[in-house]
């Protein structure tokens, strides 16, 4: 039976989110809308995953860990990992290669990390919207020397997408391409489409998860408390739907300005 599932969505440490969607709020009401495999993707640290992965087991929830990476040109990459080391280990790196600007919370926002029961561990001090010191060209291969694979945010969107920054789509190992809407009014060149809520308030969790033709046990052979299996999720991911590229005279031309 296929799985409803979630692969972009923030916490209480994204600038840009609220306080109040901490990684237990997150799988609760996830689960709630019968969402069976959530991401937790904060921009530019996995520092939340820890907490996340206490929590998921409690609401039936599968997770995976990572975030979602800003390259160099502005660009957002869902970057997911099957492990909670190998998130963390990328986020570390991550982190050593963030514009240094320190953060301001009262102009941008709070950054903090929290253990499962919501109470606050630390704040990070880099604004971690700021760009990576890493190119789309780049971000794949660095992200596949830490097990994960790299899904490529919201590229419909008029801003930090790659059709804002790039004016297309292009080509690299992504493992799927995620837009706002389906079917996408922009060449996705074949990859296979999801889509995603991005949460950020508690009122945007599941708003737009999408269907893993897969079944737990194959998607986590060791149970909600072992790791995803990267392999056969990668595996799902391939049966998603893809799309032809729309006429030209379709094309939605604000992307593109």
């Amino acid at each position: 039976m296929p799985l409803l599932a979630d692969f972009h969505n923030h916490s209480c440490l994204s600038p840009c989110g609220s306080l109040d969607l901490s990684p237990r709020c997150l799988a609760e009401l996830a689960a709630s809308k019968g969402v069976a495999v959530l991401a937790l993707t904060d921009h530019n640290s996995s520092l939340n995953c820890p907490a996340f992965a206490k929590v998921c087991p409690r609401y039936n929830v599968l997770p995976v860990f990572g975030m979602e990476a800003t390259t160099s040109e502005e660009i957002h990459m869902v970057c997911l990992f099957a492990s909670l080391e190998a998130s963390l280990a990328f986020s570390e790196y991550a982190y050593s290669i963030l514009t240094p600007f320190p953060n301001d919370p009262e102009k941008t926002g709070d950054q903090v990390f929290v253990d499962e029961h919501d109470d606050i561990e630390g704040e990070v001090e880099y604004y971690l919207v700021n760009p990576l010191d890493l190119s789309v060209d780049q971000i794949g291969g660095k992200v596949a020397e830490y097990g994960g694979v790299v899904i490529p945010a919201h590229v419909d969107r008029p801003a930090f997408s790659m059709t804002s920054q790039l004016g297309v789509v292009v080509p690299g190992p992504w493992s799927a391409v995620e837009c706002v809407r389906l079917p996408p009014s922009i060449d996705t060149l074949g990859y296979p489409l999801t889509t995603s809520s991005d949460a950020h308030y508690p009122e945007h969790v599941a708003r737009r998860p999408f269907s893993l033709d897969i079944s737990m046990e194959e998607l986590a052979p060791h149970g909600l408390e072992g790791e995803a299996d990267m392999a056969a999720l990668t595996k799902a991911l391939r049966r998603r739907p893809a799309y032809a590229p729309p006429c030209p005279e379709k094309q939605d031309i604000k992307f593109f300005l």
